[in-house]
């Protein structure tokens, strides 16, 4: 995960990004003016900078402008303004911007942007061997037949992931049964989305309070499958 500095005026908007970004395990740190942003860059060294471009003392052309000319803009800066046109989203990319964001911001674009500066700005590993765990994929129960345990390990190893299949029990009362399949069902999204609340909302179709109530009604560990993550 990411340090992400934000950088706009306007309170709500910090907490809100704040909000979503941490959610996603980034480590976010705020400011509201240049000044702020100028001593966070120096402190923190952001991995990327979401920067407002409207701002009271120095607005963020100018602030990029600045780092630019003093070499450090060693980080992806991701320019955002509610009343920016294509001639400042030009003038934002020829300074050393990334990407443009206009206000509102949606949920959908601000993931994906923040996703694709980070991954622009990552090295680039050696290939790596595949991890491999002694899961494997499991047949689902017909009816009538002997019901199984839940899925246990096999000798033969598999490609590492969420099980996208599993077995239950089906001779148990329904509510059991229905309890056990939504536990194991929210389990596999937040394993396959890294333990991201929002994008396992946006994936089950829930809001995220009635997620969390779900989640903590059928006992899934929150903690644990993001620390996993």
């Amino acid at each position: 995960m990411a340090t992400i500095l934000v950088v706009d005026d306007e309170l709500g908007i910090r907490g809100l990004l704040s909000e979503i970004l941490s959610d996603e395990g980034h480590t976010v740190e705020l400011a509201e003016n240049a000044a702020q942003a100028r001593a966070a860059r120096e402190r923190l060294r952001p991995d990327l900078v979401l920067l407002d471009i409207w701002m009271p003392d120095v607005d963020g052309i100018t602030l990029l402008k600045e780092w630019g000319g003093a070499g450090l803009l060693n980080m992806p800066v991701v320019m955002m303004s509610g009343h920016g046109t294509i001639d400042t989203a030009v003038e934002a990319t020829k300074h050393g911007a990334m990407a443009f964001l206009e206000k509102p911001i949606t949920l959908q674009k601000l993931l994906r942007s923040v996703e694709q500066a980070l991954a622009r700005n990552a090295p680039r590993p050696a290939p790596a061997a595949p991890v491999v765990t002694g899961w494997s994929r499991t047949e689902v129960v017909s009816y009538g037949s002997p019901a199984p345990a839940l899925v246990a390990p096999v000798a033969h190893p598999t490609i590492s992931g969420p099980a996208p299949e599993q077995v239950f029990q089906l001779d148990r009362p329904l509510r059991e049964a229905r309890d056990a399949f939504e536990k194991s069902y929210f389990e596999f999204h937040l394993a396959k989305e890294n333990g991201s609340m929002t994008r396992v909302a946006e994936k089950t179709g829930l809001e995220r309070t009635h997620l969390y109530r779900k989640l903590k009604q059928l006992g899934v560990d929150i903690g644990r499958n993001k620390r996993q993550a």
